[in-house]
């Protein structure tokens, strides 16, 4: 019976999915700004202060 080599197995296997975003939160007098960016796309808020 014949051998077939196999393919290298890495030590660790690389994730299939890997999370990459950025976002911001930006606040005024009279507004609340969040944006969150991701490879699949931008998503956001616009809303008002909240008195602290």
């Amino acid at each position: 019976m014949e051998q077939t080599p196999q393919a290298a197995r890495p030590e660790r296997a690389a994730p299939g999915r890997r999370l990459v975003a950025a976002g911001i939160i930006r606040r005024t007098p009279d507004r609340t700004t969040t944006m969150r960016v991701t490879q699949v796309g931008v998503t956001g808020t616009i809303r008002k202060a909240v008195t602290r």
